[in-house]
């Protein structure tokens, strides 16, 4: 047979339609691959990875980020230590071990690291030398330290610690017989302050400031008294000078929102007031040139909400100018451009965390969408970012990922991790999907998200988890969450939004529950919600549930006393009675002087009436409670109230109380599959049968 000659047309033809031939059995072979992927389940939990605090190396070339996972056998997160260049290549280990790692922070010259470990079985400082990884433990403190700040001269490094006080007994301990087994001596509490979610009844202690040197050495304190100081620490140029804030008055115990900015010398441990405004001011940060202050203020009032403004000042503390008047929010995480002419910030708006950056002359753009992905069990806004020589590195999350490393370098964003892939790429995730309505209370827009079941079909109907974010001055947003995901691969439409008062939409809408959560006026955005679902056509309205946690608690228990719409409810770690919450909790100052009109005894019908206690005659709803043992922020006595309550009305109900936990219910990973393996299990359990 004789050769055949092709020419080049034809050879481009054949070439084309091999292409394409081949192109249509890979868009099979995927669609084919992704009918047959497993949906996200409760013990991929512990295969999830996500970074958190990235930092840019003074030159901007190298980013340093906290790589955290989930050990199985150890049902702890475990936090690693990478490096990755800006464009993506070079991603190393650092650290890559059992022990835990934080708070990474580059020398100014970029040839050391300070981070904090406990790899020698306390929390220390260590210092690495970048060019050939040598380390050193550098400290030997006595508790675990905070707010790690390098001096501009590389020198030295401060930070902050608790410093223990001692507490004056009221009766000197009798002398017991030698030998003699007499019970544990009581504990003396004088304090307003004593007990904190997580840590219980705490022993006097006080927040101070510290150096050490930065090659090793004595730790100097640098304050003291029965006061807290806080972070940020900002250096002056010349290494002599501190900045940072700290309420020292007598009645700081009693006083909520107010701090002003110090210094404190460190040859002569000389302490200046620089602010004295009603108010918080906070986290200090000096220009490069030495010669602004830009700081975090919030206005001392008694709302539930007040925004977090931008100051800025000159080194002595005069000509103070807010810069963003404009922004209706807060604004966090205050870092200051090379040139002195502008400051970078954080920002939420309408459920997105965003980087802005303002002008001294007020003049505000945003930088960075899409900041996140931190927050694992639920869909909470968080993340963050560090900036150093113009190049910004970011926590960057979205519906289908954790938080991965992004960077913004001369205008464009690039996202320079993949994290997840080897595990998500081979999962079919529920998808999200915004929804925004009027309440039916005043016609107040809200907006929602819910997410749809893998393989989900429109033409079906599917049961409906309402999930209720807590705060409630908090908010959600398009994020990947665990939790929810795992509800949606359970074959739930889960629906979840922006209620009145949740944040990053303005002072307004939060202010909108002053004084009154919870209410029929959230728990008319809630439902109204679910009837805009249920009108397109896809909602099971026989299979109706609830649930939320925390201020979400509230809500939920709330709700069940003016509905029985729900086939069933979970309340987790709830408020059930504001009037034995605010005097119980560890929360009590702050939370009576922003959400109440005053203390309970002179407003019993206020908080009577807030409570969901008040409403329990109405319940007919089966409800599940799930709370910690150790919670103080909604202390267990709040569950049991409700639970007892519940048994005496003969409603079906559960109490699932979890030991050795505090308000974090999911803050270990076999809590998170805990919690939602419960939560599923008891809706499963009232679940209607779709026949009849």
């Amino acid at each position: 047979m004789k050769n055949k000659i092709y020419s080049t047309d034809n050879f481009l033809l054949i070439k084309k339609n091999f292409l394409i031939l081949s192109l249509f059995f890979i868009a099979a072979n995927l669609s084919s691959s992704d009918e047959n992927l497993a949906f996200f389940g409760p013990m991929d939990v512990f295969d999830l990875e996500w970074a958190t605090d990235p930092r840019v190396s003074p030159d901007g070339e190298t980013i340093v980020y906290v790589r955290k996972s989930n050990d199985i056998m150890k049902d702890r997160e475990r936090s690693n230590l990478w490096q990755i260049s800006i464009d993506g290549s070079d991603h190393r280990p650092l650290y890559s071990g059992e022990k835990t790692i934080r708070s990474p922070r580059w020398s100014p010259n970029g040839k050391k690291l300070a981070y904090i470990s406990n790899d020698t079985g306390s929390q220390q400082i260590h210092v690495r030398w970048m060019d050939n990884g040598d380390t050193a433990v550098i400290t030997q403190l006595q508790d675990s330290p905070s707010y790690l700040s390098w001096s501009p001269d590389g020198k030295w490094l401060a930070f902050t610690m608790d410093v223990k006080s001692e507490t004056e007994l009221i009766a000197e301990p009798r002398d017991k017989p030698e030998g003699a087994n007499w019970a544990k001596g009581p504990i003396t509490v004088t304090t307003t302050r004593y007990q904190w979610d997580g840590q219980g009844i705490m022993e006097p202690a006080y927040s101070h400031i510290f150096i050490v040197p930065a090659d090793g050495g004595s730790a100097k304190q640098l304050t003291y008294g029965d006061f807290n100081h806080f972070g940020s620490l900002t250096w002056t140029p010349d290494s002599q000078k501190i900045l940072f804030s700290a309420h020292r008055s007598e009645n700081w115990e009693l006083v909520s929102d107010e701090a002003n900015i110090y210094s404190v010398d460190i040859a002569s441990n000389n302490l200046v007031q620089i602010t004295n405004e009603v108010g918080a001011e906070r986290s200090p940060s000096i220009s490069p040139n030495g010669k602004m202050i830009a700081y975090s203020f919030e206005e001392r009032r008694p709302l539930a909400y007040t925004p977090d403004q931008i100051v800025i000042m000159d080194i002595n503390g005069d000509n103070k100018s807010i810069l963003t008047k404009e922004l209706d929010g807060d604004a966090d995480n205050i870092q200051w451009s090379d040139d002195n002419r502008s400051i970078y910030f954080s920002y939420d708006e309408r459920g997105i965390r965003k980087v802005g950056q303002v002008t001294l002359d007020g003049k505000i753009e945003n930088a960075i969408n899409g900041l996140g992905g931190t927050s694992l069990g639920r869909p909470y806004l968080s993340g963050s970012y560090h900036r150093s020589a113009e190049s910004i590195a970011f926590t960057y999350g979205k519906a289908s990922r954790p938080a991965d490393v992004g960077v913004l370098r001369n205008g464009k964003v690039k996202i320079i991790t993949e994290l997840n892939n080897d595990l998500l790429n081979h999962r079919k995730l529920g998808n999200i999907n915004e929804i925004i309505y009027k309440s039916s209370f005043d016609d107040q827009e809200i907006q929602g998200w819910y997410i749809t079941p893998p393989n989900f079909d429109p033409k079906k109907k599917y049961p409906l988890i309402l999930e209720i974010h807590g705060g409630p001055h908090l908010a959600y947003g398009p994020q990947f969450s665990a939790e929810l995901q795992i509800m949606a691969a359970s074959g739930y439409i889960v629906f979840y939004n922006n209620y009145r008062g949740s944040t990053s939409y303005g002072e307004d809408f939060a202010l909108l529950l002053q004084y009154k959560y919870s209410s029929s006026e959230d728990f008319a955005d809630h439902m109204s919600g679910i009837d805009a679902l249920i009108n397109k056509g896809f909602i099971d309205e026989s299979n109706l549930f609830i649930a939320g946690g925390s201020a979400g608690g509230i809500a939920t228990a709330y709700a069940i006393g003016l509905t029985d719409r729900f086939n069933a409810a979970v309340a987790a770690k709830p408020v059930i009675n504001w009037l034995s919450k605010t005097l119980t909790a560890d929360s009590m100052v702050g939370q009576i002087y922003h959400q109440f009109p005053g203390p309970p005894w002179e407003n019993l019908e206020h908080y009577w009436k807030r409570s969901p206690l008040s409403l329990v005659g109405n319940v007919t709803t089966p409800t599940m409670l799930l709370t910690g043992e150790d919670d103080r922020r909604t202390p267990i006595s709040e569950t049991e109230q409700f639970y007892q309550a519940l048994r005496l009305k003969g409603v079906d109900s559960a109490m699932i109380r979890l030991p050795e936990t505090s308000h974090g219910i999911a803050s270990r990973p076999s809590r998170l599959i805990t919690k939602v393996d419960h939560i599923l299990a008891w809706f499963e359990k009232y679940k209607a049968d779709e026949n009849n």
